[in-house]
């Protein structure tokens, strides 16, 4: 590997050692792993930043802002943060149940009357607590499908909500929600009656100076310095356009770099204080790094970060890091993912942000962790890497579907028969046309997920995509039929662990027509 050259200004930020509790962390050593580490595992480009008893003491830029262009990241250079974004949703309902204007306890019809759930009974109880911790009773990730690179508004995606399937008793276990996070933006807008991208920026961003953060990639080009998303195409990293998350930011929405972010760990690592402003409470701060959702823990052997409890708050994922409170959550956007970790008890936090799907976010947090924290860290890159290798090969899912397919086989019918309007009820009309001799899908609200169709056997379809997506590529749409032979609805099975197009289950609304 060609040795690292530094400018002035970044040599000053990582030269020499940090010293504290009786040893030195070594910041140029530091530097050379993420170094390693990004060339390793082959992400375009990553940013570290590295806050110590509040000031932003370490920052690591690596790679390029996109493949095939040299021009290296720096901590001012924006990426999306996407779910890190909930930190600040928690705090901006932190701030207005100091204000008086809502509790933590207020049913969530109460702020947003048209919202609703698989029960009647459950809709009446769901606090706004419950939709920070992911307790309502959704599956992980369900209903991402009805808003991914869709035109609804964000009530027209919370109207949909209730066709959403129970998958456990409410408060009765954990489902990782996204779509319970657009309610509670919905919440903020009907209490201030301003959009969350609004409360943030004039009850966050500038209060703490963070000049650079934005919740809409529409002001990227007027702030300059951006890094390029990228998907994973065969091991490649292909760049991609940015999506737009503003009218769904409350799950996600921030763009932001390592300097602001720096000032955002420092604020929360100061208890919502900022130069002696107190922005948050302590009875806030003690509530959202309360555990709302426990997940069990294996005391029955050892575990690598002598860790004892795991849970979440509100908009943090909670556990013990050898021996302190660690407060962190990840983040993970259409061809970037990033980590915000925080160790209140030694002043630490670590941002790591990057412009790849394959990425080392958790391999840079541990091991910037175990050296600020005293302990000789394993080789986290390595590790972690292994991992991510091992679960990728042993992801079989689109090669059994390739190795079952039969060939030599038609479709039941003409095409002309398969053509028609589609609902699904959780998202809306979705088409089949017959352009040109070849089935074409398109979706009513997300006209960028439009597809052909190429036959794969029997009543079964390749869904060939228009554009080229970041968390999901091969799939196949299945035709339904009654007795009759005409077509009644279609089954997806599109293999990938974010959107869930299988949710959709659309029927057939204009047969006999």
């Amino acid at each position: 590997m060609k040795k690292l050259l530094f400018s002035l200004a970044y040599a000053l930020l990582i030269s020499g050692a940090y010293g504290q509790a009786g040893f030195d962390v070594d910041l140029r050593q530091l530097d050379a792993y993420f170094a390693r580490m990004t060339e390793d595992w082959g992400t375009p480009g990553v940013s570290i930043g590295i806050v110590k008893d509040g000031k932003l003491i370490f920052n690591g830029n690596y790679g390029t802002v996109e493949t095939g262009k040299s021009r290296k990241p720096d901590k001012n250079t924006l990426y999306a943060i996407a779910s890190n974004s909930k930190a600040f949703t928690s705090a901006l309902i932190g701030m207005l149940v100091e204000e008086g204007k809502m509790n933590w306890d207020d049913k969530a019809t109460q702020h947003v009357p048209y919202f609703q759930v698989y029960d009647p009974w459950v809709t009446a109880n769901v606090t706004i607590r419950d939709l920070l911790s992911h307790r309502v009773g959704l599956g992980t990730f369900s209903g991402d499908v009805i808003w991914y690179k869709s035109e609804l508004s964000a009530e027209e995606i919370v109207r949909r909500v209730k066709y959403l399937p129970k998958a456990f008793d409410f408060r009765a276990g954990y489902g990782y929600s996204n779509v319970m996070y657009i309610v509670a933006g919905e919440a903020i807008r009907s209490v201030t009656g301003k959009s969350w991208s609004v409360n943030v920026k004039e009850r966050i961003l500038e209060p703490l100076g963070m000049s650079r953060t934005i919740t809409s990639p529409s002001l990227l080009k007027e702030k300059g310095n951006y890094a390029t998303p990228h998907a994973l195409v065969n091991g490649k990293n292909v760049p991609i356009p940015w999506e737009d998350w503003e009218e769904i930011g409350a799950l996600g929405g921030v763009i932001s770099c390592v300097e602001d972010l720096s000032k955002w760990m420092i604020f929360n690592l100061d208890h919502g204080i900022w130069q002696g402003d107190t922005l948050i409470s302590r009875e806030t701060r003690n509530l959202v790094w309360t555990p709302h959702n426990n997940f069990i823990n294996d005391h029955t052997r050892p575990n690598e970060f002598n860790r004892h409890f795991r849970g979440y708050g509100l908009g943090w994922s909670l556990s013990d890091y050898r021996g302190s409170l660690l407060v962190q959550h990840t983040g993970g956007y259409d061809g970037m993912t990033s980590a915000v970790s925080l160790v209140p008890d030694h002043k630490l936090g670590v941002v790591v942000l990057t412009n790849g799907q394959k990425s080392p976010i958790m391999a840079a947090t541990y091991y910037a962790l175990d050296k600020f924290l005293g302990v000789e860290p394993k080789d986290w890159s390595a590790d972690f890497l292994s991992r991510a290798n091992q679960m990728e090969a042993g992801d079989a899912r689109i090669a059994n579907m390739k190795a079952a397919r039969i060939p030599q086989t038609q479709p039941s019918l003409p095409l002309e028969n398969y053509k028609g309007k589609y609902w699904s009820d959780i998202y809306g009309a979705i088409y089949v046309n017959l352009e040109n001799g070849n089935l074409r899908l398109t979706f009513e609200h997300s006209p960028r997920l439009s597809a052909t169709l190429k036959h794969w056997h029997h009543d079964v379809w390749e869904i060939d995509w228009d554009e080229l997506h970041a968390w999901f590529d091969f799939g196949t749409v299945k035709f339904t039929t009654n007795n009759n032979l005409e077509i009644t609805g279609m089954d997806f099975d599109v293999p990938n662990d974010d959107i869930f197009f299988h949710e959709l289950k659309p029927y057939r609304v204009d047969l006999g027509k």
